[in-house]
């Protein structure tokens, strides 16, 4: 199985509450939809970005995505109990149930 392993810290200075979090991570993704059709022409307007700043730009959104989820599984593991490690072996094993993945 090809994985891509990406560690990304507990943010220190923050706060955060589910609430907060899932706010903050719909905030993150649609900064990047807007990344992937606005900047890349697809919204109707002209386009002032090179293919690769839109790359980039995708790119850096995606990891906003990513840190604000890493975030609230952090919420759910400290202050509800959640087993994050469990449910993503859960999650696998309903991936390859659905033949989306291949052990």
């Amino acid at each position: 199985m090809l994985t891509k392993t990406i560690a990304l810290p507990k943010l220190n200075n923050l706060s955060p509450t589910m609430e907060s979090t899932a706010l903050k991570l719909m905030e993150e993704t649609g900064e990047l939809a807007q990344a992937i059709g606005k900047f890349r022409g697809m919204s109707g307007e002209q386009t002032k970005y090179q293919e690769q700043e839109v790359m980039e730009l995708i790119s850096k959104e995606l990891l906003d995505v990513a840190q604000t989820a890493v975030s609230m599984m952090f919420v759910l593991e400290e202050e509800y109990g959640v087993n994050i490690e469990k449910t993503r072996e859960r999650h696998l094993e309903k991936l390859v149930s659905k033949g989306y993945l291949s052990l």
